[in-house]
């Protein structure tokens, strides 16, 4: 299917994407915009980093078809309230408490993000059907896994981090609400991420292949 095929059946759609705010929600969003997609922006704006970055980012995407609710994911019934109101067709889910240094010292926020959050967009999508759920994993589930490259059929039982195991717990989670309440479902391992309108200053070095190629 091309492009434009893609497009056409997307054009007019609803389709809400929690963390809207964040790197890759607004990415998502400003995309969906530009193809017609009519978009609901949830993000509760916290301090996690600058969040004068995360408004110029919702700044940007102001336009006809783009609607914004600050709440937080954890907030079951006003979750619920802007699902009822908006009725989407599909939920791309983005929110969540990120980094696993940032774990060590504030794992309540893991917990009330990551865990009571997911929970709270799996129940909406229960009560409000959609289409489809898109929710953001992390390669953080792969944990100690020392076989490379990381495979989706590798198993990930034994991750390191808080940040990692709260991960692979939704993953457990949708898995669980596909197979009772058939949520379609499908969860995204993202690895590094990086790019126009990130948060942090990512150093970006050449792989060893490349590296000895070029020395030669």
């Amino acid at each position: 299917m091309n492009a434009g095929i893609q497009s056409a059946a997307l054009r007019g759609r609803r389709i809400l994407v929690t963390g809207a705010a964040g790197f890759i929600g607004f990415h998502v969003a400003r995309r969906l915009l530009d193809t017609g997609v009519q978009v609901l922006g949830i993000d509760n704006l916290n301090d996690y980093y600058d969040v004068s970055l995360k408004q110029a980012r919702l700044d940007r995407l102001v336009r006809p078809g783009f609607a914004f609710a600050r709440i937080d994911i954890a907030d079951s019934a006003g979750l619920m309230r802007e699902m009822a109101a908006f009725k989407p067709d599909a939920v791309i889910h983005l929110a969540a408490q990120a980094g696993v240094r940032y774990s060590l010292t504030n794992p309540q926020a893991y917990a009330s993000a990551n865990l009571t959050g997911f929970l709270n967009v799996l129940e909406a999508c229960r009560e409000h059907p959609v289409e489809h759920l898109i929710y953001a994993s992390s390669s953080s589930v792969y944990g100690a896994n020392t076989k490379l490259p990381f495979s989706e059929a590798d198993k990930a039982d034994h991750p390191v981090s808080l940040y990692g195991a709260t991960k692979r717990a939704n993953e457990l989670m949708a898995h669980a609400y596909s197979h009772l309440f058939a949520i379609p479902a499908t969860g995204l391992r993202f690895f590094t991420v990086y790019g126009p309108w990130g948060g942090r200053t990512w150093p970006i070095s050449p792989s060893p292949a490349r590296s000895r190629r070029e020395s030669r």
